[in-house]
């Protein structure tokens, strides 16, 4: 399994590089978003630990750009904002998000999760129910023909629940489709990621909550 790490400082880069490598993954480093490019178009990763705050800029949007262009690399954002709200906007794109300072183990467990999940295959159809519109292949959803402006989040349980047909969808796969195991089901990140798909997909409202269940599309 092959690791990619992007961070600046040296120190903490050969840290992890030497930890990575003791647990049996091969791994590549960087220091900042230009030797991101260039790594990724020579290998294949199987999982990406990312610092945010590089040289060029917040690592948060080269990873949105990139999802938005396809890449499904699972990402884990390494990184000293581990404030809750900067949580939540790492877990918009990212796959995990583990801040600083952080205990080695945990670190290797969290890779070690990331490399066996994979990149999600993209699905080979476009989605269609009540409405609401999903082509994973183009990253593109719409409602009533009007296109969403969706975050990575936003978009794998909208794909979730499109794809359910109506049915509930309960929290835990919802969480599954977008987050990890590592997430308990009563994080409220779930609730952030609903509220701003109701917000988006507009009136009448076609994004409903099941007590005790989950929710739907209908």
């Amino acid at each position: 399994m092959r690791v990619l790490v992007i961070e600046d400082d040296a120190n903490m880069r050969l840290a992890l590089d030497v930890a990575l490598r003791g647990a049996g993954f091969a791994v590549d480093t960087a220091a900042d978003l230009p030797e991101v490019d260039e790594a990724l178009s020579v290998y294949a990763y199987d999982c990406a630990v990312v610092d945010r705050m590089l040289p060029a800029g917040d690592a948060l949007d080269y990873v949105a750009a990139r999802r938005r262009a396809g890449w499904r690399v699972p990402v884990l954002f390494l990184t000293g904002r581990s404030v809750p709200a900067e949580r939540v906007a790492g877990l918009a794109w990212g796959d995990d998000y583990l801040g600083k300072p952080f205990a080695l183990p945990e670190l290797l467990a969290r890779v070690g999760n990331l490399c066996r999940r994979g990149p999600a295959p993209p699905p080979a159809a476009v989605l269609r129910h009540a409405g609401v519109e999903v082509d994973a292949d183009r990253y593109e959803a719409r409602r009533d023909g009007r296109p969403l402006t969706l975050t990575g989040k936003e978009f794998a349980v909208l794909e979730a629940l499109v794809a359910a047909g109506g049915e509930p969808v309960t929290r835990a796969a919802l969480i599954a489709a977008g987050w990890d195991e590592l997430v308990p089901p009563a994080s409220n990140v779930l609730d952030v990621v609903i509220a701003q798909l109701r917000r988006k997909l507009g009136d009448p409202p076609v994004l409903h909550t099941v007590r005790g269940v989950g929710h739907h599309l209908g």
